[in-house]
Order: structure tokens, then C-alpha cells, then sequence
């Protein structure tokens, strides 16, 4: 006698060889002995054989049809042998019972369990909903497959193009698009973005790049607001000075700018002067918002994303020609000494007569290093005063003797064609406006914590950094303390203290205190933000690097060995791990690199050791 059990919801087949009033010990048709309880018998039978059984009722219940089956079920719950009896006949055999109830099992949509060998068909509303559902995942199978054929014959679907940012860059994997996506990128074995670029999904590489930055920074796009009311006031009191800045060629958000008076006791008095935004908006405003959530401008190589709307930013940069809304620090010193006598600060309209371009002055250093008469130069003099007073102002902070020979690499993108321009940090200009955005971080942060108005400073101490809200010195620069306020149509912190600064120089209250919940937001979330934007830039300088060297098309490349097999090319900020190089090749050793490819969508660069540079 033979039995159909279940164990433990699957159906099996056993001979049995000893019986007892609760169990069974049954031998299956692999020949494994096991006991099993008597509650657990679906069926007993003596013909067929065991394994005659299994085919027969396997064959016999792939030809029910479970649509058919519902139908003849009744609404009450019913046992597999009496659907059997009812649909092959009140004398169907082992086989065709176990093919119902193989065909019940088998077809969960259309009958729910409800007990060892017992269902009840499912309600005609939950079926038709369930069916639908399955015929739906049916049609979306077939869609899969006419994407990944699309896909693998490098046609980029429309319903994937219209989704593109997502596959690229954060795959929902409980689409069909990305299903599909995946699979093709399998059965071609491309990356997702080598697959898009193959496709023709993809206008450049840099686009694949920024796009993910883009994606995960401003899912909502870098459009401003249609409607971005501020003002600009009318009634400053203009200075009775001419300022000039110093910047780049490429600077827009022209946020510094100086100027000089000789006073009638023989001194000086020098003018840090700082555009003021936070004139025109308040931190509740819709540009404030704007101003919060982006919380700096973003730059890459021939592009930016700027923090400001650009209106705001043409009515507060400190563009020649106009008398322009600024924070001024007014500094007055001895000449003979460059001892500071006295510091005050105003709001004001301060003319704005020239913006000095560093590549229009670069000539300028090698003359102000040696101490040359630059007077014959626009802004010559001035020039060169500020830069002594900027030396005498390192000289106080403690930075005595520094030599800087760390290159800095400028990025001009032309036309798709990439300028890289180097030239050496700490030169007499970069020291003249580094020193005064110093003082000027310096004297506004202690005339902030000298009033006890809030602020937000940079402190450093036992070589550490921290963003706090508590004045403290700055011991890598030397200074008591040091609140970044010099950049406010860059930097949120920056707008933060400028709001403050303004009210206290206007003697209102000012809109933030110490442990104001939004300044303390603002402080956490720029950090991480600030941060984010480095790195953006930076692996797209990496990228323009990449290209630099296509477009240079050169063989070989000379690179600066930096240790083991470190290196990096002497012309581009560019660093390399190069295994091929020797181990006997010592840290200093220039070195011929050979460009074997580059990866533009990964941004690797495949290169070997050549030979060493000849000297001489």
C-alpha cells in the first residue's frame, strides 16, 4: 500500500511499511525511510507504482485548467478528492486525484489553501484583480524582452531615454526599465553609461559627470526662482574713495575690492572693501532660502553653479564703473612701522574704478618680489604699499620665512578645448589679497564677539579645525579669531556673518543668535555641502586633465615620480598609480610616461613606464 503525504506543504509519495494508530513508517521512492504522522495521509492507494504515480499525475494535472477548475468548485471550502470525483468522474483514480490536487496547488490565484488537502476558490473580484496583475507582469516581461533586444543592438528605447538619469545614477530596481537595463548591460558586458554612451544616450562625457552631480545635488534642477524679489539701496553714502579688485580673468562674483588714502598726518588708510548682499534680502526671503539650501557656489572647469540668482549678483558684485552696495573695513596705519593705529567699519557705496585681472598683471610679481618701482603700472603704487603692508601683516601673525612652491593650476575651457595654466602660490599679489581677507575675517570676528553678537568662526587648535559658534584663535593663521565673512555672494557661512556684521554696524539687533537652531543647521549642513563641492570640482579638473591629454594627442608624457609608484605629470595636477614603474626609480626622478587609452566615462587613464627623462 502506497500513500501521498504532506510534508510540510510539499506533496510526497511513500510505501508504507509499518502503521501504528498515529504514525506512519513509510520508504519513498528513493528508498529514505522516515515516520510520518497518520494526519498527514492525503491519499492512500495500491496501484499504480510510486513512480508510475508521480509521472501520470504530473502529466494529467499540466492539462487541467485552473479556470475551468474554478469554475467547477463550489463557493463553500472542499476537499482535492471531492473536486476529483467531481471532475474526472466519482471514480477517478490515485493519479487523477493527485493531478487536482497538484493543479489546486499550483494555482494560488484561483484557490486559497485552507488546510491540509482543503481549499476554497478565490472570490470572482479577487480574481479578476489577481489575473489582471498577472497579465500585466506577463506584458511587462514581454516589454523587457523588446527593450533588452533594443538595447543590445545599441538602441536606446524611448521609455528608458525619458528615465536616463535615474538609470545612470540611482537605479530603482523594481522597474521594468531598469530590468531591462541591466540585463543588457549583462548580456553586452558594458558598464551602464558605456551602454547609454553606445546607445548615443549620452551628449558628451562631461555631461555623464555632471549629470550625476547634478542628480544627487539638485534633483530639482539649477533653475532659480521666477520671482526673486530683493533690493538694492538708494541711499548709501559713496565713499569718497577709488577701489579696485583683484580676480581672476573668469570671475564674475567679484566679492573683494581695496583701496588707499594718504591721510594729512602722513598715514595711510587702507580700505577692505566687501560686497554686500545682505543689504538687499533677509535670511527669511525667498533669496535667502535660495541662498540656504545651495550654500555655495559650485565650480568646475568652464562652468559654475552659482549660490546668488544671477540678477542679485550683477547688482552686488563690485563690477567697475559703479558705486557699488559694500562692507568696508577701514584700516589706518603708520607707514613707518605698519602698526595699525585704528580700524572702523561702514556701509556704503564704495566706486569701483578698475577690476584688476591676474593674467593682465601677472608681470607684476617677479617686479613687486624684488622690490622694484612699479608706479609706472596702473594701481602701481597702491599695489605696492598694500603688498608691503600684507608682508608686514605676516610678519605679525607669525608666518615669518614660509616659502610656498606648491603649483597652483588654473582651467580654461575654450570651445571644448581645455587651457591648463600653472603658476606658483604665495606670489606678492596672492599674498597682498590673502593677508587682507585675513585681517578683515580677523577684525570682523572680534568685533562680533566684542559685542557679543553671534558669529560663526574658524578655529584651530593642536592642528584640528572646527566650525563653531564661539569665538577662538585660529592658530595655523595666528589669529585671536577668524570669521569667514570676506565672501558673501559665495559662501552661506560668509552671508550669515555679513547679516550679522550689518546689523551691528547699523546698530540693529541682529537676526541670528548664538543658539539660533538655523545657524547651528547651517553650520552642520555646509560643512558636508562645502566638502561635496570639492570634490565635485576636483574630479572634474581630473576629468579635463583626461582630456587635455587627448587633445594634446602626445605620445609620451613627462611625470614627476612622488613615492613607490606614485607619480605626477609635470604638466597637469594630475596624480597616477603606475605599477609598471620600477621600485629602484626614487621619489624626485622624472620619468617618460607612455599613454596607452583613456576612459572618459570611468576617468582612468591607462598608461605605462617609459624611461627616464635624460638629464642634461
Amino acid at each position: 500500500m502506497h500513500v501521498l503525504h504532506d510534508e510540510n506543504g510539499d506533496f510526497k509519495l511513500g510505501t508504507i511499511l509499518s502503521e501504528t494508530e498515529g504514525s506512519l513508517q513509510i520508504e519513498s521512492q528513493h528508498g529514505r525511510r522516515t515516520r510520518i504522522k497518520a494526519s498527514h495521509v492525503l491519499l492512500r492507494f495500491a496501484t499504480p507504482g510510486l513512480n508510475e504515480m508521480q509521472v501520470e499525475a504530473a502529466r494529467l494535472g499540466a492539462e487541467i485548467d485552473p479556470a475551468f477548475l474554478w469554475e467547477a468548485g463550489g463557493d463553500a471550502e472542499f476537499g482535492f478528492l471531492d473536486l476529483a470525483r467531481e471532475y474526472f468522474g466519482a471514480a477517478a483514480s490515485a493519479a487523477q486525484s493527485m493531478a487536482v490536487l497538484l493543479a489546486l496547488q499550483g494555482a494560488p490565484v484561483y484557490f486559497h489553501r485552507k488546510g491540509r488537502g482543503r481549499y476554497r476558490r478565490a472570490p470572482a473580484e479577487i480574481l479578476a484583480a489577481a489575473l489582471a496583475g498577472l497579465e500585466k507582469k506577463r506584458q511587462q516581461q514581454i516589454l523587457i524582452a523588446r527593450w533588452v533586444e533594443q538595447l543590445c543592438a545599441f538602441e536606446l528605447p524611448e521609455a528608458l531615454r525619458a528615465v536616463q538619469p535615474m538609470l545612470l545614477y540611482q537605479p530603482d530596481r523594481n522597474r521594468p526599465e531598469t530590468k531591462a537595463f541591466e540585463q543588457a548591460c549583462l548580456q553586452v558586458g558594458l558598464s551602464g553609461a558605456h551602454l547609454i554612451e553606445r546607445c548615443g544616450g549620452l551628449p558628451s562625457s562631461r555631461d555623464y559627470h555632471v549629470g550625476r552631480f547634478l542628480h544627487e545635488h539638485f534633483p530639482e534642477g539649477t533653475a532659480f526662482p521666477s520671482e526673486v524679489p530683493f533690493v538694492v539701496p538708494a541711499d548709501l553714502e559713496v565713499a569718497a574713495v577709488q577701489a579696485f579688485s583683484i580676480d581672476d580673468a573668469d570671475t564674475t562674483e567679484i566679492d573683494d575690492a581695496f583701496s588707499l588714502e594718504h591721510l594729512a598726518d602722513g598715514g595711510l588708510r587702507i580700505g577692505i572693501h566687501i560686497a554686500a548682499p545682505a543689504l538687499g534680502f533677509a535670511p527669511d526671503s525667498v533669496v535667502g532660502q535660495v541662498a540656504r539650501r545651495r550654500l555655495s557656489t559650485v565650480y568646475l572647469p568652464g562652468d559654475k553653479i552659482t549660490m546668488l540668482p544671477p540678477a542679485v549678483v550683477r547688482a552686488y558684485t563690485l563690477a567697475a564703473g559703479a558705486a557699488c552696495p559694500a562692507l568696508s573695513l577701514y584700516v589706518d596705519v603708520d607707514p613707518a612701522d605698519w602698526q595699525i593705529r585704528h580700524t572702523h567699519s561702514r556701509i556704503e557705496a564704495v566706486p569701483v574704478v578698475a577690476n584688476l585681472r591676474h593674467q593682465a598683471i601677472e608681470h607684476l610679481n617677479a617686479r613687486l618680489g624684488a622690490g622694484e618701482d612699479v608706479s609706472d603700472e596702473p594701481f602701481g603704487a597702491e599695489l605696492a604699499l598694500l603688498h608691503r603692508f600684507a608682508e608686514a601683516l605676516a610678519i605679525a601673525r607669525g608666518d615669518v620665512g614660509r616659502t610656498f612652491d606648491r603649483q597652483e593650476y588654473g582651467f580654461q575651457v575654450i570651445d571644448d578645448r581645455v587651457i591648463i595654466t600653472e603658476r606658483k602660490r604665495g606670489a606678492p599679489l596672492d599674498k597682498l589679497v590673502a593677508e587682507l581677507m585675513i585681517l578683515a575675517n580677523s577684525s570682523w570676528g572680534e568685533l562680533l564677539a566684542d559685542n557679543d553678537v553671534a558669529g560663526i568662526y574658524r578655529v584651530q587648535s593642536q592642528g584640528k579645525v572646527r566650525v563653531t559658534t564661539v569665538a577662538g584663535p585660529h592658530e595655523g593663521l595666528g589669529v585671536p579669531c577668524y570669521a569667514w565673512s570676506s565672501s558673501p555672494l559665495r559662501r552661506y557661512i560668509d552671508l550669515i556673518n555679513q547679516w550679522q556684521l550689518v546689523a551691528l554696524v547699523d546698530g540693529r539687533a541682529a537676526p541670528f543668535d548664538r543658539s539660533s537652531a538655523s545657524v547651528l543647521g547651517a553650520i552642520r549642513d555646509f560643512e558636508v555641502t562645502y566638502a561635496a563641492y570639492a570634490e565635485f570640482q576636483g574630479r572634474m579638473e581630473n576629468y579635463w586633465c583626461l582630456r587635455w591629454l587627448l587633445q594634446e594627442a602626445r605620445a609620451t608624457y613627462t611625470a614627476c615620480v612622488v613615492r613607490e609608484n606614485l607619480v605626477k605629470f609635470v604638466e597637469l595636477p594630475y596624480f597616477l598609480r603606475l605599477p609598471s614603474l620600477p621600485p629602484e626609480v626614487a621619489p624626485g626622478t622624472l620619468i617618460e610616461v607612455e599613454v596607452r587609452g583613456v576612459d572618459l566615462i570611468d576617468s582612468t587613464l591607462d598608461a605605462v613606464y617609459k624611461n627616464p627623462v635624460a638629464v642634461g
